[in-house]
């Protein structure tokens, strides 16, 4: 509705005052806002518009309470003592400022229709996430505000009225009374359950009572407050969940059938076909909706279930055995206190607790580094990066403002960051809602004064947790940490990498079970077969006590002849090289006995930065590894394989429903010549210093290909190089389907087991549930495998692995009975690789790899596997 009211923002006879339209443009509905910060307000109640303006100009007198240095935003204190908030689009804090002209300072006294900040909004527009803007009330006053659809004029439209009686109110919190409470039971009947937009609708309908309410999912018991997107978001209401309603307070009762109803009609999706009935104390799916022979708990019919109930089944993030005793440890903070003192001093507490967390930071990543784990502290690097990000704070900042404490405004904020970063059901985005939560909880536990998680552990500690963050893997003390199972986390995490890297055990996805055996229960983790053992017999540890035993002898004897060739028992020579993604991975790879390098991960020299490398930086890192490795250790180096889980910040992709199908890869290159042929020049330009070779990624077609190396002849002739080897991965399927072709014009292939196995079997490796599927020893995998051989044998050409799998120990004997030339393997198990390999007979691995080829499972393709002693 368009608000008649005089044009003054003085207070009129009924004590309300009248705001202008700061910016220029069309209202929308706050709860389409596209930030879940205002459209939940959290930040405070207003409303949204889409500005077509470039001027925000002060909607009443006042005064600048705060004006951050990004100058996107500003907060003004009208005479009346009532706070206002200006957002200028959403996300624009990262822009730093550019875009923003500030017109005034805080602490500047302003006048109704006064210039703020001048924008350009093309810019903005272009760069931020949307040009969606808001003018919110932070202090909480009653307002009566124009309605979505109207069109504004900056300094001229009424928009909102305030302290007058109103027909929009914000509800103040209700205190909770048990012995008022009343309940009913709803179905959830939306298709997808409950998420952010059904979850906004019901927040919609609390918000019109004078009621507290809260929800229960009855299947698992978790409980939280209906008002809350985060809290009722972990509540995981799926379709078809019984949810018991609560409410307390004047109009409980009211509140609860507007509630039924709204769970009726879908909370404004189209609901599923669940019939539901009401009774006078609950709401409850009919007897039609459900059949009683059905157990909703039956495990899944494939996948990790042991018939052996003290068999733990998951997920291997890390390798190892591991014998001792389970000791759960979760992240329990003390409660705190919603409303804050002043708010100078909760903003002093939140700076103060920032410092402090990023102190922390530098000092680990100081340890780390000490440690050699130098590619591990860039994990740190990046999170003193979320610190300095404003995004989180400054809505912390604003819910400060409007009287909350630092701890809660902090919580809130890190939680909610987190949970809409989840919400996009994007694997990078999980990792990186991760290291939110790690980054939002090290700030929380300075904001309460909780040291670090150091307490003293048992001996032989199995660590049990929900999941693990980077942090907490340093952390820990591996004298008596010997292994480490979580029920969340991905076994490609950054806490998976570094529990590989300090030898720790680990295995994620298991079974929520597992919480029920208390402390001291003996068990044992192998994460090598993917399960853990618990109450283990006196033999089943004596067992797993010589298995132990003999890895480490057969470790020491490994690296004591590490240098020698891995040379068959008949005489069959393999090549072992190093996957390496650094030079200080070379110098490493060196020490371990590599004789090549089979995969340089040429990405990282262009991940964690912001602008692209120079071909001059490029040419520098290339000299360096090729001059560790020597000129006769060859290097092959894979141009960058960025895309699908690994973004560039100065490369914006378009975003894609498949990322994993989409522009990766050499698809960057073909896509962005530019940016390929700056790596092939470098990479060309240090060949001088040793034998290089070049690998493309993601190769598909002899179309691919074919234009990138005439692209490699480019630079070659101009800088007179007349020779380089150049190879493609195998790690789609058409490519092995084609191999034949290939093998007539390339000199090399390289088995990307990892990709190859996940295209193929159609599983993201990455998935939590379903990554123990995408398994290597696949006869469907193996086979591919096999014709990629055979077509390279009949032109002459050599075939290698780069892939997880030949790093794996049990899956050396088929590799090499499929006539495999090369393994490159992760750094450590070099040594192990090559003794290995030094076990076997040709002629048997090849009759053993007969046998794998005609399987019908991996489970099938293990069990063939010959003892490694």
């Amino acid at each position: 509705m368009e608000m008649k009211i005089n044009n003054t923002s003085a207070v009129v006879d009924n004590q309300a005052t009248v705001l202008v339209a700061p910016l220029s443009g069309r209202v929308i509905e706050l709860s389409d806002c596209l930030d879940p910060v205002f459209a939940y307000k959290m930040a405070g109640d207003g409303i949204a518009l889409e500005p077509n303006g470039d001027l925000a100009l002060a909607p009443c007198d006042g005064v600048i309470t705060a004006l951050p240095a990004t100058h996107h935003a500003v907060t003004l204190k009208t005479t009346t003592g009532i706070e206002l908030l200006i957002h200028i689009g959403l996300d624009t804090s990262v822009l730093r400022g550019e875009g923003f002209e500030a017109l005034v300072k805080s602490g500047d006294s302003v006048v109704k229709g006064q210039p703020l900040i001048r924008f350009n909004r093309e810019l903005i527009a272009a760069r931020a996430t949307s040009m969606q803007s808001v003018v919110l009330i932070t202090s909480g006053e009653t307002f009566r505000a124009v309605g979505a659809g109207q069109d504004l004029v900056a300094g001229e439209t009424a928009i909102m009225e305030l302290g007058a009686a109103t027909n929009k109110t914000i509800a103040a919190p209700v205190e909770e009374q048990e012995s008022q409470s009343i309940s009913t039971k709803v179905v959830v009947r939306n298709p997808h359950g409950l998420h952010a937009r059904p979850i906004s609708n019901l927040i919609k309908i609390i918000r019109g009572f004078d009621a507290s309410v809260k929800l229960k999912n009855l299947s698992t018991g978790k409980e939280g407050k209906a008002n809350s997107l985060t809290g009722v978001l972990s509540l995981e209401l799926g379709l078809g969940v019984e949810v018991l309603v609560s409410a307390s307070g004047a109009e409980a009762d009211a509140a609860l059938k507007a509630i039924v109803a709204g769970f009726e009609s879908g909370l404004g999706e189209k609901v599923a076909d669940i019939p539901v009935t009401i009774t006078n104390d609950s709401v409850e799916a009919s007897p039609t909706a459900r059949e009683d022979d059905i157990d909703e708990n039956e495990p899944p019919l494939l996948g990790l279930v042991s018939q052996d109930e003290n068999v733990l089944c998951a997920v291997r993030a890390a390798p190892g055995l591991a014998i001792g005793q389970l000791v759960h440890q979760m992240r329990e903070l003390p409660e705190f206190p919603e409303v804050g003192g002043s708010i100078h001093e909760e903003l002093t507490a939140l700076n103060r607790a920032l410092l402090g967390a990023n102190t922390a930071l530098e000092a680990l990543i100081a340890s780390v580094t000490a440690k050699g784990m130098v590619t591990h502290a860039e994990v740190f690097v990046a999170h003193q990066e979320l610190l300095e990000d404003p995004s989180i704070s400054e809505r912390a900042e604003a819910l400060i403002n409007e009287g909350k404490s630092a701890a809660f405004a902090w919580h809130a904020c890190y939680q909610a960051e987190a949970a809409s970063l989840r919400e996009l059901d994007n694997p990078l985005l999980a990792a990186r809602a991760a290291d939110v939560e790690d980054v939002g909880l090290r700030v929380l536990r300075h904001l309460l004064s909780i040291e670090e998680e150091n307490s003293v552990l048992p001996d032989n500690t199995i660590l049990v947790m929900e999941d693990l963050t980077p942090s907490e893997v340093v952390m820990l003390d591996v004298n008596r940490v010997v292994g480490v199972c979580t029920i969340k986390g991905g076994a490609t995490s950054h806490a998976a990498i570094l529990c590989g890297s300090m030898g720790l055990p680990y295995l994620v996805s298991v079974p929520e079970i597992i919480c029920q055996h208390p402390n001291g229960t003996a068990a044992i983790l192998d994460a090598d077969k993917a399960q853990i053992r618990l109450q283990p017999s006196e033999h089943d540890i004596a067992t797993s006590e010589y298995k132990r035993q003999f890895a480490s002898e057969n470790r020491a004897a490994a690296l004591a002849s590490s240098h020698e060739q891995a040379v068959t028992l008949d005489g069959h020579r393999i090549e072992v090289a190093a996957n390496i993604g650094s030079a200080e991975d070379a110098v490493k790879a060196v020490e371990m006995g590599a004789e090549a390098v089979g995969l340089l991960r040429s990405e990282f020299l262009y991940m964690e930065r912001t602008t692209e490398p120079s071909v001059a930086e490029q040419t520098r890192v290339y000299e360096e590894i090729l001059t560790t490795m020597g000129r006769n250790r060859p290097v092959i180096v894979r141009t960058m394989d960025v895309g699908g889980d690994k973004p560039l910040a100065y490369l914006p992709l378009p975003a894609e429903e498949n990322p994993f199908l989409g522009e990766r890869g050499v698809r960057i290159g073909l896509n962005r010549p530019a940016i390929l042929r700056k790596q092939v020049r470098a990479i060309l330009q240090a060949s001088h210093a040793g034998h290089v070779r070049i690998m493309f990624p993601m190769i598909s077609t002899l179309n691919e290909f074919r234009a990138v190396k005439k692209l490699v002849q480019e630079e070659q002739a101009r800088l007179g190089i007349t020779r380089v080897e150049l190879g493609i991965m195998i790690e789609v399927p058409s490519a092995a389907l084609m191999a034949d072709q290939f093998a007539k014009e390339v000199d090399f292939f390289s088995v990307g087991t990892n990709d190859l196995s996940q295209y193929t079997l159609a599983v993201d490796r990455g998935h939590p549930k379903l990554t123990a599927m995408a398994d290597g020893l696949h006869p469907s995998v193996l086979r591919l495998i096999d014709m990629t051989v055979k077509a390279a044998q009949r032109e002459g050409k050599w075939v290698g692995v780069c892939g997880g799998l030949a790093s794996d120990l049990g899956a050396v004997p088929f590799l090499v009975g499929l006539g495999i030339h090369e393994l490159s393997a992760s750094v450590p198990v070099i040594p192990e690789i090559k003794a290995r390999v030094r076990t076997l007979k040709f002629d048997e691995c090849r009759q053993l790899a007969e046998q794998a080829l005609q399987q019908d499972s991996a489970e099938a393709v293990r069990k063939l596997m010959p003892p490694s002693d």
